[in-house]
């Protein structure tokens, strides 16, 4: 069970027993939680977007590494490679070697801005430096650290994916 959904349990418990102690001592419950706008109503708010009263609660991935569940920044990884059963995921400061397929890294990191390329590869659209085409057809993509990767022909679409604009040409041609 997440946290805020604790949090919402609890305060929805708390709420019953305020509302219990209210009848008990025959006080109105809105005298204690008024309707409308106020500070119960954005908590309940707040958890209900995933928020905290501070602001959004930061997406952070968490992944089992060696024993241990370690809470890493989407914006860190620079890529995840597939190795066999298992993926390695590249982060700005070190790799990961974790069990599980590509595809589902793709469906689980999508929404984050991970970008299909090969067979074997996604790559984090923020880290991508340069896309240099091939005579095969096939396109070659270096991150930020200078690693490249082979883009293949089957995945070249999924390359508009990596920028929202661009400029000087009419979007990214797809042969």
């Amino acid at each position: 069970m997440s946290s805020t959904t604790e949090l919402f349990h609890g305060f929805i418990d708390a709420s019953a027993q305020v509302e219990r102690a209210c009848l008990v001592e025959d006080i109105a419950p809105a005298a204690v939680f008024p309707p409308g706008p106020g500070p119960a109503a954005s908590v309940v708010d707040s958890l209900l977007r995933g928020t905290t009263l501070a602001g959004p609660t930061p997406a952070r991935i968490a992944i089992k590494a060696k024993g241990r569940i370690l809470l890493i920044e989407p914006a860190d990884v620079i890529a995840i490679e597939a190795k066999g059963n298992y993926v390695l995921l590249l982060h700005t400061s070190r790799s990961h070697l974790l069990r599980e397929s590509i595809t589902t890294m793709e469906e689980k990191l999508g929404p984050y801005g991970f970008v299909r390329i090969h067979r074997s590869a996604l790559v984090n659209a923020a880290m991508v430096e340069e896309i240099q085409p091939w005579p095969t057809g096939e396109y070659v993509l270096r991150v930020k650290g200078g690693r490249e990767y082979t883009v293949t022909r089957t995945y070249k679409k999924n390359l508009q994916l990596l920028a929202q604009s661009w400029i000087g040409m009419d979007g990214f041609a797809i042969d």
